[in-house]
Formats: C-alpha cells, sequence, structure tokens
C-alpha cells in the first residue's frame, strides 16, 4: 500500500520553460538587450543534464543545483553574446529565475487534494533552497522537501528515491514517485517504488515529441494531477 507521495517538479509540477524565458524576457527588456527568450531558457535548460553527469559518473563532489545552474548561465551568457553586458549583480538577479516557475494549471488542486490523504513532497534535483523558494512562489503545500540535496546525488541515482522515501520513515515500495517523465519513472522502479504518469505535452513547447504518454505499464497513468487524484483519493 502506498503511504506517501513524492513528486518530479520541473516539467511536472511547474512550467518550466514559460517561467525561465519569461523572466528573462522582463530582465532583457529593462536592461535595453535583444534575446530570444525562449531560445535563451532551452539553451540554459539543455545544460542541466551535463552539469549533473559530471557529478553522477564524472568524480566531481556533490553541489546544488543553484551553482550548476549558475554556471550554466555564464556559458549561455557567452554563447547569445551578452557576456559583456550582463554583470555579475544581474547574473545572480537572473539565476533566481528558477525560483519563479508557475505551476501547471491542475498542478494546486490536485496536490492540495492529494495532500488529504498523503503525506507529500518534492524529489527533485532541485536544492532544498530552490524548491523552497519555488514552493513559496507558487503556493505548492508540500509536507517537506525531499530529493537530491538529502541524497547528496542527482537523478536518476537510486539513492535519490530510496533517500526520499526513508526521510518520510517509508519503505521504497510504500513510496510512489510522481512524474511526467518516463526516464524518472523507469529509475525509481528500479530503485523499489512505486510510479505514476501523466503526460505534460507542451513541456518542450508546441512541437514536443517525447514523454506524450506512458511507456511502461506504471501503477497508476492519469491524464493530468488533478485525475490522479481523482485515482488515489476515496
Amino acid at each position: 500500500m502506498v503511504k506517501a507521495l513524492i513528486f518530479d517538479v520541473f516539467g511536472t509540477v511547474v512550467d518550466w520553460r514559460t517561467g525561465v524565458s519569461q523572466d528573462v524576457a522582463t530582465y532583457c527588456a529593462e536592461a535595453g538587450l535583444s534575446v530570444d527568450s525562449v531560445a535563451f531558457a532551452v539553451a540554459w535548460r539543455n545544460l542541466y543534464q551535463p552539469a549533473m553527469e559530471a557529478i553522477r559518473s564524472e568524480g566531481r563532489g556533490y553541489v546544488p543545483l543553484d551553482v550548476l545552474h549558475r554556471e550554466n548561465l555564464d556559458k549561455v551568457l557567452v554563447d547569445f553574446s551578452l557576456d559583456a553586458a550582463v554583470g555579475e549583480a544581474d547574473r545572480v538577479r537572473l539565476n533566481r529565475a528558477w525560483e519563479k516557475l508557475p505551476p501547471w494549471p491542475d498542478s494546486l488542486p490536485g496536490l492540495k487534494r492529494l495532500k488529504t490523504r498523503y503525506p507529500i513532497a518534492p524529489c527533485s534535483n532541485g536544492s532544498i533552497a530552490l524548491m523552497t523558494w519555488l514552493a513559496r512562489y507558487g503556493g505548492l503545500p508540500w509536507d517537506a522537501i525531499l530529493g537530491a540535496e538529502i541524497a547528496r546525488d542527482y537523478k536518476p541515482k537510486p539513492a535519490v528515491y530510496r533517500a526520499s522515501a526513508a526521510a518520510f520513515g517509508m519503505r521504497p515500495e510504500e513510496t510512489m514517485m510522481v512524474a511526467a517523465h518516463n526516464s524518472d519513472l523507469e529509475a525509481a522502479r528500479s530503485a523499489g517504488l512505486k510510479t505514476a504518469f501523466f503526460p505534460r505535452p507542451t513541456e518542450h513547447g508546441d512541437n514536443q515529441t517525447v514523454d506524450l504518454e506512458a511507456t511502461s505499464d506504471w501503477d497508476v497513468i492519469a491524464t493530468d494531477m488533478v485525475d490522479l487524484a481523482d485515482q488515489l483519493v476515496d
């Protein structure tokens, strides 16, 4: 029996593409800079996995995602010919774009209903600080902040899922990982957790080709967070 739910956040609970691109657009408009803010956001996000891989398998010690985001921001500013135009204070401001991501419309009503039956928490690669500010910005009703920082490693390493379950005092099989990404659920299942999937078909824009449907027989398959709550809450 599932006794706790943990969630992927970027893409599953919040819309990173819209949030980051809007914050970049606002900054550039105020600073008098011209940039394709969506392309900038996507380029920044594309450095996410390679940066974590240096920690997962290449011997770099754990650092919070906030640090990796900042290192990646510096690289993207060079790629977009903005390196000389954006000073340190503005880089600090831009890096906080990841703390201001809008929840998908069904996220809050679904989470609030799920919370009536289960303890809920993020199992994200985001740091505790990042997840805290993101929750305050979007009103996300977590019972705790779990994930990468408590495991000192990054998903999809099994330790991240297991540490999150253990932090709730649960065995892996008593904990359900919720994600809009099939690969995340594959890793969670391999770590012994139950799994729940629903798609976010515009996470990567209107022409998205990945994670449009479940690719395995996950324990629960829903259409969105509200449907997940309908299936899990009596």
